[in-house]
């Protein structure tokens, strides 16, 4: 996994990207007190909105993604920890 820090809010997360479709985001806090955008949408909607991901997040692994920063990631197998 790659580290990466929001454009917007500093935020540091752990990135991995599997194929177009798949990014897999590790939070290494948690999201809601660290994550202006996850705050607000809360905030917006009384504490009960789930917020699905943040738009300024994306939009930064996007760029780094575009920039070749971050490549796509082979899983490798067999997945350890798992039994056949």
């Amino acid at each position: 996994m790659e580290s990466v820090r929001c454009n917007s809010c500093s935020n540091r997360v752990l990135v991995e990207k599997y194929s177009d479709a798949h990014t897999s985001i590790q939070w290494l806090d948690d999201a809601d007190s660290v994550c202006p955008e996850f705050a607000k949408t809360r905030t917006d909607q009384d504490g009960r909105a789930w917020v699905p991901t943040c738009h300024k997040l994306q939009e930064t692994i996007d760029d780094l993604i575009v920039s070749g920063q971050i490549g796509l990631s082979l899983r490798s197998y067999p997945v350890p920890g798992r039994l056949e």
